[in-house]
């Protein structure tokens, strides 16, 4: 096994993002919010999504304790699907109040590449914004230097300012 170093930026905004939205692809595009998804289903996006930057995680997680976190009552996963096919998914995480984590978001490997991302983050944040049950004060998600390479600029493109980092390792 190799060790994998990386560094880990912690991300933050307190206000929604302002100016016009990104413009939506012009391909056949679909959100679903999937309400206490099967295990499977969420695996599946899960290794789709995060196999290229090593996401592994939560596959060390017991069964039990990971269907619990996905369908805890602050957990809500969005899947985009195009043509037909999931193409990605985002997570918010509203566990702690007046604050909304990004927990998740990505792109299936084929659908990187494609402008899908910003228009699927802006999507990601405005519903993060929204008020539920309690007004939300700052939005916060966290990248690594093993993500896709333009993540952390796309954040903050998106209005995330850095404010830690930190260097980790594990093993691949």
């Amino acid at each position: 096994m190799a060790e994998l170093r990386y560094t880990i930026t912690y991300l933050e905004m307190t206000a929604p993002p302002r100016g016009a939205p990104p413009p939506r692809p012009a391909e056949p595009l679909a959100l679903l919010t999937a309400h206490e998804p099967p295990l499977h289903f969420f695996l599946y996006l899960y290794r789709t999504v995060g196999a290229p930057h090593h996401w592994t995680d939560l596959l060390a997680w017991p069964e039990e304790k990971l269907r619990d976190w996905l369908h805890g009552p602050a957990m809500t996963m969005t899947v985009l699907y195009r043509d037909g096919a999931p193409a990605g998914f985002f997570m918010l995480d509203r566990g702690e109040p007046g604050r909304t984590d990004l927990s998740y978001f990505g792109l299936t490997p084929e659908n990187t590449g494609r402008r899908i991302g910003p228009w699927l983050l802006w999507t990601a944040l405005q519903e993060g914004w929204r008020a539920d049950p309690t007004p939300v004060e700052r939005m916060t998600v966290h990248t690594n230097t093993l993500d896709h390479p333009s993540a952390l600029a796309m954040y903050q493109r998106a209005g995330f300012h850095p404010v830690r980092r930190e260097e980790a390792s594990r093993h691949s």
